[in-house]
C-alpha cells in the first residue's frame, strides 16, 4: 500500500501539485502587475494632462490585456494547449469587430475628439445637424444642451465626418 502510494505520489501529486501552485503563483503575481501597469499608465496620463475619459478608458484596457496574458499563462502552466485558445480568441474579437462595426467606429471618433480635442465641454458649437452648448464628451457620443433646453446625444461618428463649427469658446480655465 505504501508503495503505490508512493508511486502515486511521485508520479501524480508532486508533479501536478507544482503545475497547479505555478499557476496560483503567476495568478497572483500577474493580478498585482495588471494592477500595477494599469495604475501607472492612469497616473503618467493623468500628469500629462489627458482627458479623464481616456485616462479612465486607457486605465481599464491596460488593465484587462494584460489579464486576459496572465490568464493565458497560468493555464499554460497548467498544461493547457494555449495556441488554438489564442487563436480562437483571435477569430472571436474579429468577428465581434465586424459585428460591432458602427460602435468602433463610434469609438475611433470619440477617441480622436479627446486627443486632438477640436472643441470641449463648454464650447457652443453646430455640428450633424445640431446646435448648442457641448456637456459630455464620451467615448461613444457628445451631448449637447439645445438654446431650447433640449438635450442631445449625437454619435462622435457623424461629428467628425460633419463639419465643426465653433460658435463660442468656453471660458479659459483658471
Amino acid at each position: 500500500m505504501q508503495v503505490q502510494f508512493a508511486v502515486l505520489y511521485e508520479q501524480y501529486f508532486l508533479p501536478w501539485g507544482l503545475k497547479i501552485f505555478g499557476a496560483l503563483l503567476i495568478l497572483v503575481i500577474g493580478k498585482l502587475a495588471a494592477w500595477l501597469v494599469s495604475s501607472l499608465v492612469a497616473r503618467g496620463m493623468t500628469s500629462a494632462k489627458v482627458s479623464p475619459s481616456l485616462v479612465t478608458f486607457a486605465k481599464k484596457v491596460s488593465y484587462y490585456a494584460l489579464w486576459i496574458m496572465v490568464l493565458i499563462a497560468a493555464l499554460n502552466k497548467l498544461g493547457v494547449e494555449t495556441t488554438s485558445f489564442v487563436a480562437l480568441v483571435g477569430a472571436a474579437s474579429l468577428a465581434v469587430g465586424l459585428a460591432l462595426q458602427g460602435a468602433l467606429s463610434n469609438f475611433a471618433a470619440g477617441f480622436m475628439i479627446l486627443i486632438f480635442q477640436p472643441f470641449e465641454v463648454g464650447f457652443e458649437i453646430e455640428s450633424a445637424g445640431a446646435a448648442g452648448t457641448v456637456q459630455e464628451i464620451q467615448m461613444f457620443s457628445t451631448i449637447i444642451l439645445t438654446a431650447d433646453g433640449r438635450t442631445v446625444i449625437i454619435p462622435n461618428s457623424k461629428i467628425t465626418a460633419d463639419k465643426i463649427v465653433i460658435n463660442k469658446r468656453a471660458p479659459l480655465k483658471t
